[in-house]
Formats: C-alpha cells, structure tokens, sequence
C-alpha cells in the first residue's frame, strides 16, 4: 500500500466518521441547533463536524493498533485457528461486560439488566453482518478478525462515552467510530488489493 492510498484511507474515513456523527448530533437535538436561527445551526454544525472528526481520528488510531495485534496475535498463538478462538472468547467477555458492567454501574431504580442488552446485541449484529461482507469479499478466514474488530476495538475507542453514560455522547461518539470502523474494515482490500479471486 503506498503512500497515496494511506492518505486516501485517512481522508476518507475522517470524512465518513463527521459527517455520520454530524447527522446522528442534529438528529439528537434539532430544535436545539434550529432554534435561534442559521448562525446558530452553523456553528453548531461545524462544532459537530469537528468532534466527529477527532471521534473518526480516535477510530483509525485503533484500526492500525488492531493491525498490529492482529499479527502479534497470529505469531504468538502459531496458527490462525487458535486465534480466532482467543478472539471469539474476548468478544463473548465484551459483549457480556457492554451488558453487565454497565448494568452495575449505571442501573436506577426499576431498571433491570434487559435495559442494558438492546444496545451490545445491536453492536454484535451489525458486527456480524460487516463480518459476513468483508468474509464475502475477501476469504472465510477474515470473518471472526472483522466481527473482533467492529465489537471489540470499537467498543474501547467508544469507553470515554460509556463511562459517562449520557445518551446524546453515547450517539454522537458512536456513530463516527462505527462509521469509520467500518469504512476501513470493507475498503482495505481494495486498497492493498487483497480481493477474494
């Protein structure tokens, strides 16, 4: 991958992560943005784009540490097989933890766990589908990698939001990292041109 496709990648998914924040930030809170006239929604618009930005920044930060583990990963546990095993039990531990941890330390009264469930099986069904077409479009050993990738490396870039636990930054810090997570995940092939034959 030379040095023009590198900035592709980076120009791209910082576009693709503000703009899907951006939209995801008005979307929160319209009549907040509208409600004292254009220069208003402007400012609040380009305040929008600005922290997605740094959101999206934060996302490839992550794709190329999960690069770099992802080849310790293999060169410590030998072979591919086993590592797809260790991957899939820290995916299971994080999803359990999206749920139960946060059930711990953010539950109010007449909240059961349930309220803390929808949102980590979102994650893991929109990771199997992103899995399922990077596995289509490159070979059936990248799919537990791409599923590791968008639950897991997603759900650490995204700690600083959860920990806080306030709706409105739980989305607008979410859908930047997804967004440029997954744009990285389904476009790398084409760059390195590693395609399925």
């Amino acid at each position: 991958m030379n040095s023009r496709k590198v900035v592709y990648l980076f120009f791209t998914s910082l576009l693709i992560g503000s703009i899907s924040g951006a939209i995801v930030g008005l979307a929160l809170e319209w009549s907040v943005y509208t409600a004292e006239g254009a220069m208003n929604f402007l400012f609040g618009l380009i305040w929008l784009l600005g922290i997605s930005a740094a959101f999206s920044i934060i996302s490839q930060m992550g794709f190329f540490a999960y690069l770099t583990v992802h080849r310790l990963g293999l060169g410590l546990f030998k072979t591919a097989k086993l590592w797809n095993k260790v991957q899939v039990v820290v995916i299971a531990f994080v999803i359990f933890d999206l749920i139960y941890l946060r059930y711990l330390a953010f539950v109010q009264e007449g909240e059961t766990v349930f309220h803390y469930v929808l949102m980590p099986v979102l994650l893991l069904i929109y990771g199997l589908i992103v899995a399922y077409l990077k596995a289509k479009d490159t070979n059936q050993g990248a799919f537990i990698p791409a599923l590791f990738f968008i639950v897991v490396v997603t759900t650490i870039e995204w700690v600083p939001a959860l920990t806080v636990n306030d709706p409105k930054w739980l989305w607008i810090y979410f859908a930047p990292l997804l967004a440029a997570n997954t744009w990285q995940l389904l476009i790398l092939h084409r760059l390195t041109g590693n395609q399925a034959k």
